[in-house]
């Protein structure tokens, strides 16, 4: 048991954790605003993609992030143009961007690199890691915080950040008041509309760094669909968190462990075919256990 629960374990769940979290904090963000964002899966493809490439042209980790955070950004303008403005289901939209992600990033891997399936290059400049030598001074776990990209410790200050703005400021006032009672925001002269669809854009910009985190952190490669279901899990995050930033990053680290933990038994021969499934298991276990919670609540 010591074998498996290590500090490598730890570094591996922090970093397993970052993309979640960061898509997480984007997706709660739209759901207080009234924009329910099923499509965090897709934008993160989309930003896993732009940060290859960005990196890869520029030569630049910081060509590559700011890339993917434009990309995503832009990418996002279509749900919240289009269940705004356009007033079309969240749902179908969400479906459909999800479904273009995966197959505009396939399309743009052929016809921009020339290849199918995984594309890395010497080229392309990876997320530098941080090392911070006052926890490496608290020993072996200590060290297992340390030497992370410079992505992951930018996602725990965005939690902080996400939280004071949302429940402190009048920023996030507005946001909650948007998304709980648009008549009432109207009153208050919110324009509600343009009000969504500039948190569904901004909040693009954090799964962009999702994406990023994800194709230039751990690995320096694209490969099609590398998201491999993260955008659905961070979505878990947010039903489990009922839209709160601290519950939905405890619960970005639960599934970066179970992450972790498939990584480091498949380390020990067990079959790959089984550990991948451990983080898909735990989620539809917690959607059960969340479904029951629900119902129960209903009742009484």
């Amino acid at each position: 048991m010591t074998d498996i629960i290590s500090p490598f374990l730890v570094f591996s769940a922090i970093q397993a954790a970052t993309p979640l979290l960061l898509a997480a904090l984007a997706g709660l963000l739209c759901s207080r605003a009234g924009v329910f964002n099923m499509a965090l899966e897709g934008q993160m493809l989309v930003g896993a993609f732009a940060a290859v490439f960005g990196s890869y042209v520029t030569g630049s980790q910081l060509g590559g992030v700011a890339l993917a955070m434009v990309a995503t950004m832009a990418f996002s303008i279509i749900l919240g143009g289009g269940a705004t403005y356009l007033r079309g289901n969240p749902v179908v939209i969400c479906v459909g961007m999800n479904l273009l992600a995966s197959g505009l990033t396939a399309f743009l891997l052929r016809s921009i690199f020339g290849v199918s399936g995984t594309f890395t290059s010497p080229r392309i400049a990876p997320l530098s890691k941080i090392r911070l030598p006052f926890l490496e001074a608290l020993g072996s776990y200590g060290r297992a915080f340390s030497n992370q990209t410079s992505l992951t410790y930018l996602a725990w200050v965005l939690l902080i950040v996400c939280t004071v703005v949302l429940f402190k400021t009048a920023a996030g006032l507005r946001i909650r008041g948007v998304g709980q009672n648009t008549a009432a925001a109207t009153t208050l002269g919110i324009n509600v509309m343009r009000f969504q669809l500039l948190v569904v854009v901004l909040t693009g910009a954090l799964v962009g760094l999702a994406g990023a985190q994800l194709s230039l952190g751990a690995v320096t490669l694209f490969s099609e669909d590398m998201t491999a279901g993260r955008g659905w899990i961070a979505l878990v995050a947010i039903m489990l968190a009922r839209d709160n930033p601290l519950g939905a990053a405890a619960a970005a680290l639960l599934f970066g462990l179970t992450d972790a933990l498939g990584l480091r038994l498949s380390s020990f021969g067990v079959p790959y075919q089984l550990t991948n499934t451990i983080p898909y298991v735990v989620t539809l276990v917690a959607l059960v256990l969340l479904s029951r919670d629900r119902r129960t609540h209903a009742t009484t």
